[in-house]
């Protein structure tokens, strides 16, 4: 059989499948379905440095081959991570990643060396977050944003420093340049696309909110793109996301440049989702004759 497993940033994974931040909490509800073993790696829910009611409800709705959410990073603040929910996770024969998030950036500095004084593996920084002294703007939207965040986060960060981006800009691989300069250790992307649902009969956003992130199956081909994009610009290893639904999904983002993928959406409509897409891809190397899943890589032939 083909080998699934990969490293990367110094990080052994047992596959290249990753839970994506939000999409399983902190583990504990997917435990009951499987072994969390069945995942090369977990994104733990966005934390901040303090504990987080998130956004007023109705937070998510439905969308053609997705859905939109406003959730507001709900989380209990990383003290209680620390010591409830991450010593758990460490017993669960996964990387464990804690996905960062915060409003200044002195928020997201305290709180990735809280968390790099933990066994934690990995620090993956939610740069899609409103910068409030900034007016609100994305910390991830800009290359000096994007890159000021990164380059402060560093002095302090300890692990292995992911930087998750935003595809609501104009040029998505200068901004991975950006943080690759500062001291990314790797990227992941994309995030969600900005989006809006209308109720056609109260006239209302049908989200409290607003707007709200895009994420599903529609969104795949922009991520696609976006990490093929990416790849050709930095030399840091880039992990796809963003609509991966099907083993056929996690072969072409990775053949687009992904040296590993996150999954998300399609786990709420399908909880075995991870277990399919590791039989499938392992089924597809074998049948192609690749003994390794690195073999993908960036291996799609545009001329």
């Amino acid at each position: 059989m083909a080998d699934l497993s990969l490293d990367i940033c110094g990080v052994h994974f047992n596959n290249p499948i990753i839970a994506a931040s939000g999409t399983v909490g902190f583990g504990r509800e997917y435990a009951e379905f499987y072994p969390l073993s069945v995942f090369g790696g977990i994104s733990c829910k966005g934390t901040t440095l303090k504990e987080r009611p998130g956004n007023p409800p109705p937070r998510i709705a439905e969308t053609p081959m997705g859905m939109l959410n406003a959730v507001g990073l709900q989380n209990p603040g990383v003290e209680h991570f620390i010591k409830y929910d991450l010593p758990w996770l460490k017993q669960q024969n996964t990387v464990v990643i804690s996905n960062v998030a915060g409003s200044t950036v002195e928020d997201y500095c305290k709180t990735a060396e809280m968390l790099s004084d933990t066994d934690i593996d990995m620090i993956e920084l939610n740069i899609s977050c409103p910068n409030v002294k900034k007016g609100g703007a994305q910390f991830g939207t800009s290359c000096e944003g994007a890159s000021a965040i990164t380059r402060e986060v560093r002095k302090y960060c300890k692990k292995p420093l992911i930087v998750k981006l935003s595809p609501n800009v104009t040029d998505i691989a200068e901004i991975a340049r950006a943080v690759e300069s500062e001291g990314a250790d790797a990227v992941s992307l994309i995030n969600t696309l900005t989006g809006m649902r209308i109720d056609i009969n109260t006239r209302r956003p049908i989200i409290k909110n607003i707007t709200g992130g895009l994420s599903g199956a529609a969104v795949f081909p922009v991520a696609v793109r976006m990490v093929w994009q990416v790849k050709k610009a930095v030399k840091i290893p880039v992990i796809g996301m963003g609509g991966v639904t099907t083993w056929k999904d996690a072969v072409e983002i990775m053949l687009a440049g992904a040296d590993a993928i996150q999954i998300g959406t399609a786990l709420f409509t399908d909880p075995y989702a991870p277990v399919r897409i590791a039989e499938g891809l392992s089924a597809y190397l074998d049948k192609n004759g690749i003994s390794s899943v690195t073999e993908l890589t960036g291996k799609v032939q545009t001329d």
